[in-house]
């Protein structure tokens, strides 16, 4: 009787050691975005005037797509997403009339960092918008619900995805219909594309006409919650302000850039 309470009580405790692993919550989904570039929101500067599509001098070698990773960070009830590299803004300059020498591409980083993160258990984003640098900088968060699209069309196909099995819908949005391919076998529901999530599940691949997010590996790990939480000391404004306050930004930004100064 004591050698078999002996083995009962190792065995519990080996069942509870392992049961975290087992019901691990949190890790981190990578994805690779591919999408078609739109022209309009590359700025063309020949002579220090601004050129836009449709101008004889706007060029006709910008790339059809961009491609760039997206990772989504998640912990208990919150993801917190990042991409590869800090986004930036894209300046071509030229000499006079296109014609005056080899152009010029300069890569500048916004005037401002913003991060996104999701509430899954409340279905809301939270934005951090931080504006200025060092002793100047001012933090705004701005919440908005998530509204997910309708009509959601399942099919019986399935496939494997990062190495998890995903069923695929249609569903119809952005006036195109998108083919979003989801799995039950991860222990949240998420969508890199918000208005795409599914009722149960995670999306791994969705795929448009114009854009493209495909996870390329999920990793189940130890995340702290406290590094996927947004801060809760930035002053809260609603998103249209923070848009306005994002808008107001880059626009003085590119009117330094347009008189030729570097913030």
């Amino acid at each position: 009787m004591k050698t078999h309470s002996i083995l009962a009580l190792i065995l519990s405790l080996l069942l509870a050691a392992a049961r975290p692993m087992l019901a691990q919550t949190s890790g981190q989904i990578s994805y690779e975005v591919v999408r078609k570039v739109d022209p309009a929101g590359i700025r063309i500067i020949i002579n220090g005037e601004q050129v836009k599509p449709g101008d004889p001098n706007f060029p006709t070698d910008i790339p059809d797509t961009r491609t760039f990773g997206q990772n989504a960070l998640f912990a208990n009830n919150y993801v917190k997403e990042s991409r590869d590299g800090r986004p930036g803004i894209t300046i071509q300059a030229m000499g006079p009339g296109g014609g005056g020498g080899v152009p010029r591409t300069t890569n500048f980083s916004p005037p401002f960092e913003e991060k996104t993160f999701v509430d899954l258990t409340n279905q809301k984003t939270v934005t951090l918008l931080t504006v200025g640098k060092d002793k100047d900088a001012k933090a705004y968060r701005a919440e908005a619900p998530i509204q997910r699209a309708t009509d959601w069309q399942l099919t019986d196909q399935t496939k494997k995805i990062a190495g998890y099995t995903c069923r695929k819908a249609t569903v119809p949005f952005k006036k195109e219909t998108y083919t979003v391919w989801f799995t039950t076998e991860l222990p949240i529901t998420y969508s890199p594309i918000r208005e795409l999530t599914p009722e149960a599940g995670v999306v791994l691949l969705v795929e448009s006409s114009r854009e493209q997010f495909r996870a390329t590996k999920v990793n189940l790990s130890a995340i702290s919650a406290k590094d996927v939480q947004p801060s809760t000391e930035a002053q809260t404004v609603t998103p249209e302000q923070l848009n306005d306050l994002r808008q107001k930004a880059m626009a003085d930004f590119q009117q330094q850039m347009m008189m030729g100064e570097r913030p």
